[in-house]
C-alpha cells in the first residue's frame, strides 16, 4: 500500500444543515474560507455544491458555481470537484438532466467531476426527508461521461449500488470509455438507500471492480456514523480516495459531532498515518489524476 491516500472534502452537499453544532458552509465565501481549512488539515480535493445564499436550498445556478470556484482558487489550491446531482428542491423534487449537464459548462471550469451510474432510492433514516429515487438514465449518463471525456476532465462514477459495475461496463462495452484508462475512478457509495454500509460489501464490490476496471482509483463514500468505518477499512484495503464532509456526516470517531469539517479532515489525516497512508498532497492528487 505504497499509493498516497487522497482525502476528499464534501463540505456542505445540496441539502445538509447546522445541527448539534456542526456549521454547513452555504455562501460561496463560506465554502472557500472552510476550503482553506481543509487544506491546511490534509484535504487535497474538495467536492462543492451551489447553495441560494439567501433560501440555503440547493441551486443549479452556474454562475454560483462559478462564483465559489472562484473563491476558492483565491483561497488555496485544493483541486474543485462539482456534484453530479445538485440536490433535492424544496418541493422534494429533483433537477432536470439539462440543470445537471449544466454544471459541466461553469466557468472557471472545475477540475474533476461526477456521474452517478445508475438509479437507485436515494435516503438515510436520519434525515427528515423520505428516500427519493435519483434517476440517472442510460441517455443522461452517456451524454454526462460524452460531454466530460470531451474537456478531457477526469470524472467519478458512483456505484450506489454492485449493479452499477455492471452498468459501467456495459458502457465500456459500447465504446464510451476505455475500461483500462486512468481517466476516471470508482466510488462506493455506501448506506445512502441502495448499498449498505458493511465490510462485505465493500470487499465484494473492490474485487469486481479491480476485475473489471484494473486501472482506476477507487474511492469510498458512507453516511453518518459509518463514515469514519468505512473510510478506515477502505484506507486499510489499499483504497486511493476516502470522502468526509457534512455533506454526509457530521461525526467524529469518537460519536461527538464535529463543529467544522475540517476537523473530520484532521481526524482521518491522523488515523491514515497511524495506519501507514502517506496523505496525498494537492500536487500529488493533481499526479494522481492525471492533471499535470
Amino acid at each position: 500500500m505504497s499509493r498516497k491516500l487522497i482525502i476528499l472534502v464534501a463540505p456542505n452537499g445540496g441539502n445538509s444543515f447546522d445541527r448539534e453544532g456542526s456549521k454547513v458552509p452555504i455562501t460561496p465565501q463560506e465554502i472557500a474560507e472552510e476550503a482553506a481549512r481543509c487544506r491546511e488539515a490534509g484535504a487535497s480535493v474538495i467536492h462543492i455544491h451551489a447553495r441560494n445564499s439567501q433560501t440555503k436550498e440547493a441551486t443549479g445556478d452556474i454562475g454560483v458555481f462559478g462564483e465559489i470556484i472562484r473563491q476558492i482558487r483565491a483561497s488555496c489550491d485544493l483541486l474543485v470537484q462539482t456534484t453530479g446531482g445538485i440536490g433535492v428542491k424544496k418541493d422534494k423534487t429533483r433537477p432536470t438532466e439539462e440543470e445537471r449537464l449544466g454544471i459541466l459548462t461553469i466557468q472557471p471550469a472545475q477540475d474533476l467531476a461526477t456521474v452517478p451510474l445508475g438509479t437507485w432510492d436515494f435516503g438515510r433514516p436520519t434525515r427528515p426527508y423520505e428516500a427519493l429515487t435519483f434517476p440517472n438514465t442510460p441517455s443522461f449518463i452517456r451524454k454526462a461521461i460524452a460531454a466530460m471525456r470531451a474537456k478531457k476532465m477526469p470524472f467519478e462514477m458512483e456505484i450506489a449500488d454492485i449493479g452499477f459495475i455492471n452498468n459501467a461496463m456495459r458502457f465500456a462495452e459500447e465504446g464510451l470509455f476505455d475500461r483500462l484508462g486512468r481517466d476516471f475512478w470508482l466510488d462506493l457509495v455506501m448506506g445512502f438507500g441502495a448499498m449498505p454500509a458493511t465490510a462485505r460489501h465493500m470487499v465484494f464490490a473492490q474485487e469486481e471492480a479491480r476485475r473489471c476496471f484494473p486501472n482506476a482509483m477507487l474511492q469510498v463514500v458512507a453516511t453518518e456514523r459509518s463514515q469514519f468505518p468505512m473510510c478506515i477499512l477502505a484506507a486499510s484495503l489499499g483504497f486511493d480516495i476516502v470522502r468526509l464532509g457534512f455533506e454526509d456526516n457530521i461525526y467524529l470517531p469518537d460519536g461527538k459531532p464535529a463543529e467544522r469539517n475540517y476537523q473530520l479532515v484532521a481526524a482521518m489525516a491522523k488515523i491514515a498515518k497511524d495506519l501507514g497512508r502517506e496523505v496525498a498532497t494537492v500536487a500529488d492528487a493533481r499526479e494522481m489524476f492525471g492533471l499535470n
